[in-house]
């Protein structure tokens, strides 16, 4: 009977931890996926590379920010508990999405758009930063012992879910809705739609309990101080934080950018396949990630954390260059001759891509808990988890496409995550330790 009743309760936990990590990543995506459509309506210019830049830079400013917003809410979830930074977060991502649909264009306002389309990704950024990590801290600590990887794994379907949602929604707009009214109105709605996801999500996490570790350690000590200082002067839980940052967090970023953006920009952009069917096979890659990923966080609870993980950067270090060489020769051949043979090449490639992924992402969300103690858990995790994301993961395609520009070479570029991954590699063999076991009560 005790199983009956858990089963539902942390039903109803998953299911707000992941809808809430969904709408930060719509949310968070939707501005890049329009960063095109915005660019002229805020930042207008006589040239209009020099517009889109603009655009592009304040999407990356909400990636800059996201360290701040972990260090911050990271801090207060320690402190103050879980589940209010799972509120505040939620609630200041969702107004400020729904405040971009809102704004008066340059035409408007003037100088104003800019500027306060700037801040509203601040703070899209900072509550990104305590979300992403912190929903990961919540779950976790509700999934019990037993079959935690795969309990938790869910939490990493969310961001390729995210995508998938907003790309999907966009195209059907531009589909139904004539280009100028797509221009004069069409693209605030992916932003309005967010008050309705808001809504959602905010009456699902209202219901919820604080985590129970967190509640035994209220009863432990009235008052519980920021760890946030606590981490950097704890050398154990320093070298910690390094190894989650450069093996875990980093390597995830990478591959997940890699495997989820730029191999899209790779294929539209360098082996010049038609977008419509680049469209097709980044849904199909997002889809085939889906099952992986859950399969990876079971896979961890047989094997280990560690050996998972492991064998998934190895073969990220191994497997990123020639699958993109590949990638080059089997698109170019596709595009000159239409042969069926090269199409089920290039899917089966975005496939070992998916699978190598999936096997450093699908344990992540339990491995960010299990890493560290349960006072300094919500800070010392969310802290190097964001700071790998935004600044290793978020930069990845434009170092990439710079070392190419560089170099003159269209696979010059990879050779920086292929590096990254095995230095990655090489340090989590010696170093990482494995959690599986980990009690995280202690």
């Amino acid at each position: 009977m005790k199983g009956k009743r858990e089963a539902p309760s942390y039903l109803r936990v998953a299911t707000a931890a992941c809808f809430g990590t969904f709408l930060e990543w719509y949310d968070f995506l939707t501005f890049a996926t329009l960063a095109v459509v915005l660019a002229p309506l805020f930042f207008p210019a006589s040239d209009p590379n020099a517009s889109l830049l603009a655009s592009l830079a304040t999407f990356g400013v909400g990636m800059v920010v996201r360290p701040i917003g972990a260090a911050l809410f990271g801090s207060l979830g320690d402190r103050i508990g879980r589940k209010p930074v799972f509120m505040i977060t939620i609630a200041l991502m969702g107004l400020a999405t729904v405040s971009v649909g809102l704004l008066p264009t340059y035409e408007q306002i003037g100088i104003w758009a800019p500027i306060l389309l700037v801040c509203l990704r601040l703070l899209q950024g900072l509550s990104a930063g305590g979300e992403i990590g912190g929903g990961a801290i919540y779950l976790t600590e509700h999934a019990g012992e037993k079959r935690r990887g795969f309990k938790t794994s869910f939490l990493q379907l969310m961001g390729p879910m995210g995508i998938l949602f907003s790309t999907a929604q966009i195209a059907l707009l531009q589909h139904w809705l004539s280009a100028e009214q797509f221009q004069a109105w069409g693209w605030r709605v992916p932003f309005w739609v967010s008050i309705l996801l808001l809504m959602i999500a905010f009456y699902i996490r209202s219901s919820l309990e604080e985590t129970p570790i967190f509640l035994e350690m209220t009863k432990e000590t009235s008052k519980i101080e920021s760890q946030l200082l606590n981490n950097f002067r704890d050398p154990h839980i320093r070298k910690t934080m390094f190894l989650l940052f450069f093996c875990i967090s980093s390597s995830g970023a990478i591959l997940f950018f890699c495997v989820q953006v730029y191999t899209m920009i790779f294929l539209k952009t360098t082996v010049k396949l038609e977008p419509s069917i680049v469209d097709r096979l980044s849904i199909l890659a997002t889809c085939m990630l889906i099952p992986l990923t859950i399969a990876a966080g079971w896979l961890s609870d047989v094997l280990g954390r560690k050996p998972v993980v492991l064998i998934g950067i190895t073969l990220g270090a191994l497997c990123i260059y020639p699958s993109f060489e590949l990638l080059q020769y089997l698109g170019a051949t596709y595009s000159q001759n239409s042969q069926s043979f090269a199409m089920i090449g290039v899917i089966a490639v975005l496939a070992l891509l998916a699978s190598i992924l999936a096997l450093v992402v699908g344990p992540q969300t339990a491995l960010l808990a299990e890493l560290f103690p349960a006072k300094n858990r919500n800070s010392a995790a969310t802290l190097p988890h964001n700071l790998a994301a935004g600044w290793i993961g978020g930069l990845l395609p434009f170092i990439v496409t710079w070392i190419n520009q560089r170099w003159d070479n269209n696979l010059a570029g990879l050779w920086y995550p292929t590096l990254f991954l095995v230095c990655a590699a090489i340090a989590a063999a010696a170093y990482l330790p494995e959690t599986k076991q980990t009690n995280l009560h202690h």
